[in-house]
């Protein structure tokens, strides 16, 4: 195996919201170094069709390995429940998504056994977090709920709040009780709430920014996970197996976006609690040259498989 030690682990995301997971990455591993894309010239996956993710997922995965990096993390739980096992075919590095170590950690928690998952509709009509969760016990009841308006307000509440991050999700549960905002999350999650869930996985790397306001939706019993701290740890496992964890000295970060570079540096920093630094620009164009005839093929074997097992 080659010493990769020195290598980046690349992270993408359809946007921001996967800034959550960069940030447990950042505080679990300082010593390596990240390179970020956020396609948030395309965001939101959710309402996308799944095969149009997945062209998105291949696109990105080969432009972060032409960088090189050491391994992938898909930040994105849209574009994981699309497109992980394809990726994890197609690339010879590791490539981790955020389902499964959110899965893990709800199996962990639940008591009662009653699991909900709140996410987008791409996530949701996926079924991932349920056939996950019921991988590892076949005995939990997952209760799905789409809340693709929850992203609406967490890019709103960016936009218009320049308070540090650790503020402005303090505050969201105030932000969150006007009575517009009320509704919504009621409508989302008084039906998990009957169906007497003790533990609620935020199925959105946006949803972290609205913890505060979602738990005091759900009430205090409710117990909230999110995947950012477990996908953390899972890549820093599989990087400790295979001898690829960077040698001491802190790791440098570099972020890109195929939107506007200004805004994701100016949003971007909140979320990190860090400056990015200069945000570089990835052209559409260039992401859709990367896909060769070799690669449509595997995908089309990969869908063909899909198609005879369902």
């Amino acid at each position: 195996m080659p010493d990769n030690r020195a290598l980046p682990i690349g992270v993408f995301d359809s946007g921001l919201g996967g800034l959550t997971v960069a940030r447990e990455l950042m505080l679990a591993l300082p010593d390596e170094s990240l390179v970020y894309l956020g396609d948030t010239a395309r965001c939101p996956y959710g309402p996308r069709d799944r095969d149009e993710v997945r062209e998105f997922v291949l696109q990105i995965g080969s432009w972060l390995t032409q960088r090189p990096v050491k391994l992938i993390v898909i930040a994105c739980n849209t574009a994981t429940a699309a497109g992980i096992s394809l990726a994890q075919r197609v690339f010879d590095i590791p490539v981790i998504g955020v389902v499964e170590p959110g899965a893990r950690a709800a199996v962990k928690a639940t008591v009662n056994r009653g699991v909900g998952v709140i996410a987008t509709v791409g996530t949701i009509n996926s079924g991932a977090y349920s056939t996950a969760v019921r991988s590892l016990d076949a005995g939990v009841t997952v209760y799905s709920a789409a809340t693709p308006r929850f992203v609406d307000v967490v890019e709103a509440g960016l936009r218009m709040d320049d308070s540090p991050l650790e503020d402005w999700i303090s505050q969201t549960a105030d932000v969150f009780i006007r009575p517009s905002f009320y509704q919504i999350a009621r409508d989302y999650l008084n039906p998990l709430k009957r169906a007497g869930i003790d533990t609620l996985v935020l199925g959105c790397t946006h949803f972290p920014l609205l913890s505060a306001a979602i738990q005091q939706v759900v009430g205090p019993n409710v117990r909230i996970i999110s995947s950012a701290e477990e996908t953390a740890r899972d890549v820093a496992e599989t990087l400790s197996i295979r001898g690829q964890l960077a040698l001491p000295g802190r790791g440098h970060r570099t972020f890109y976006t195929t939107g506007d570079p200004i805004e994701f540096e100016r949003l971007g920093g909140r979320i990190l609690g860090s400056a990015t630094g200069v945000v570089g620009k990835v052209e559409l164009t260039l992401l859709e040259s990367l896909i060769d005839d070799s690669m449509r093929a595997q995908k089309d074997a990969f869908e063909s498989e899909e198609d005879a097992c369902s």
